[in-house]
């Protein structure tokens, strides 16, 4: 009966305490078609995402905010920007505090948690995900999404920074930090940390990649995957 045993204790556990209306909403998104990968990317939707970890743990700390950010046809959709708060500022006694220490934060649970969250999937859609050092922030919002919503992702996530590398070999490589690359490009992050401030310098970045990428023959969303696979087989262990 482990079957029954995983029913009440994995994912689905989640689920059964969401709203029929929550339920909806899911059942909606995962009716929506997969991303046809095969378009230009022109013809493409993609939706930039990125993370801030709240505390100074920064592998392990909770999450403490999402910004997300669409590109629609290559073009910034300057409509479609979301930024969802995780964690809120926790009570606190000031007087104790040491100075210069951060506000501690609490973690948004419950019913605020589902709702931000259902946002996100509704903004997402089904549409490629890209991020910068995508591996972290993919595993922090998939872990997020299954545990709060019982919803498994399972959309194709792109790493500007692997691609990047790849379509600009002459200016970095798979090291290069994302400051690197929005110093040499001129990219200006109105609040460099800010998840939807990031978010819109990588969608800067992103449109100079897709420029380059369709010049060098890498026309679509499925190419940039493969091109990111192929710079990942140079480099196994980066």
């Amino acid at each position: 009966m482990v079957w029954l045993s995983n029913l009440f204790t994995g994912p689905h556990a989640q689920a059964q305490r969401l709203t029929k209306g929550q339920l909806q909403r899911i059942s909606a998104w995962r009716r929506l078609p997969a991303p046809d990968l095969s378009r230009s990317h022109y013809r493409s939707r993609y939706v930039l995402i990125d993370i801030a970890i709240a505390g100074e743990d920064w592998q392990n700390g909770p999450l403490g905010a999402i910004g997300a950010l669409a590109l629609a046809d290559g073009l910034i959709d300057f409509n479609a920007a979301l930024q969802l708060s995780m964690v809120h500022p926790a009570v606190a006694d000031d007087a104790a505090r040491p100075p210069g220490e951060p506000l501690p934060v609490a973690v948004i649970r419950g019913e605020q948690r589902v709702e931000a969250l259902l946002a996100l999937l509704a903004f997402v859609g089904k549409a490629p995900l890209v991020a910068f050092h995508a591996s972290f922030v993919a595993r922090r919002i998939e872990r997020v999404l299954a545990k709060a919503l019982g919803v498994e992702l399972d959309l194709p996530w792109i790493d500007l920074a692997w691609v990047m590398a790849g379509l600009f070999r002459e200016l970095g490589d798979k090291q290069a930090r994302m400051d690197a690359w929005l110093e040499h490009f001129g990219v200006v992050s109105i609040e460099r940390h800010n998840p939807v401030s990031d978010a819109y310098a990588l969608a800067q970045l992103l449109q100079l990649a897709l420029a380059r990428a369709a010049h060098k023959g890498f026309e679509t969303p499925a190419s940039l995957v493969e091109l990111e696979k192929a710079r990942r087989h140079l480099y196994p262990r980066a």
